[in-house]
């Protein structure tokens, strides 16, 4: 019996975001908006994405004693999220530096923090080992370390869901891509896991990137939606048409909604569409966690 629908292992920052009308060049000062603050972190966003959702949802990462920490805590909190995972200590809580353009397009640098100090000896602990044995998925990123990656991939109960986005990308090693199902890369992000050039479209991509070991592979195209692939071919997914505010934590909210509807047993492709509708809801508002929908608000698109 499954006690979590969806457990996110990842990190979790604090977003300094400043809106402008355009993004610096190399030696350039720009003036922005008025600074603001926001609970972020792909793997606070993603578990506060699907608890809006309604999937009962844990969240596994490492904050700061500090005031930002206390903020993303009450955040998690407040969407429903389980935080008995969540630890306290070791360094400040991570942040991220956002400027966002006119077009909702953004830019990011991130300071890790805390987020580092997740090892593989926290995920070994009793009470990281029985979340990871609860959960009908896992989802994760590389906002903390790869080998705490690799220790939860060894954690993984058989028959539970391992969903990785490798964001910031960085070449994977075979057992960590050969439990993925899927592996979610942006373009960006597959070239780099591939390391190779492996061609000219998403098709091509998914192919080569198949070969690596995936079980499955979902690439993310932005305006063009989203292109799935496993053992038995490939189909893309449409995007849903709607005008963009803020790009930020759009990406997280589709791996969650993703991650979820596949632990329940949906396809690759109708988890996509459901997920691409969930991002699209998402970059119609301002910043990230904040900018999450429910499953009514979802329904309506």
């Amino acid at each position: 019996m499954f006690e979590y629908d969806l457990l996110v292992v990842g990190s979790a920052n604090a977003d300094l975001v400043v809106g402008v009308e355009r993004r610096p060049g190399a030696g350039e000062t720009v003036l922005g908006s008025d600074l603001a603050l926001h609970p972020g972190g792909k793997g606070a966003n993603q578990a506060v994405a699907a608890a809006r959702l309604g999937a009962r949802t844990a969240l596994l990462a490492r904050v700061g004693d500090d005031a930002h920490g206390r903020l993303l805590l009450d955040s998690q909190r407040a969407a429903g999220v389980d935080t008995s995972g969540v630890l306290v200590g070791g360094a400040p809580t991570g942040v991220a530096l956002i400027t966002v353009d006119p077009s909702g397009d953004n830019s990011i640098v991130v300071s890790p923090g805390a987020n580092g100090r997740l090892t593989p000896d926290d995920i070994r602990e009793p009470s990281a080992v029985a979340l990871l044995t609860s959960s009908r998925a896992v989802s994760t990123q590389l906002e903390i370390p790869l080998e705490t990656v690799e220790e939860v991939v060894r954690g993984l109960r058989p028959g539970t869901r391992f969903v990785l986005n490798p964001s910031p990308p960085q070449p994977l090693p075979a057992d960590v891509l050969a439990a993925c199902d899927p592996l979610i890369v942006n373009e960006h992000e597959a070239r780099v896991v591939l390391g190779t050039d492996a061609g000219a479209t998403p098709e091509e991509w998914a192919r080569a990137l198949l070969a690596l070991g995936p079980r499955s592979v979902v690439i993310t195209l932005g305006e063009e939606g989203a292109l799935v692939a496993d053992a038995s071919g490939s189909t893309r997914v449409p995007a849903v048409k709607v005008t963009a505010v803020d790009t930020t934590g759009a990406g997280d909210s589709f791996t969650a909604a993703l991650a979820w509807r596949l632990g329940a047993g949906e396809s690759l492709a109708d988890s996509a569409a459901y997920a691409a509708r969930v991002g699209a809801v998402a970059v119609t508002r301002q910043g990230a966690q904040a900018s999450f929908p429910t499953a009514e608000e979802v329904a309506a698109v």
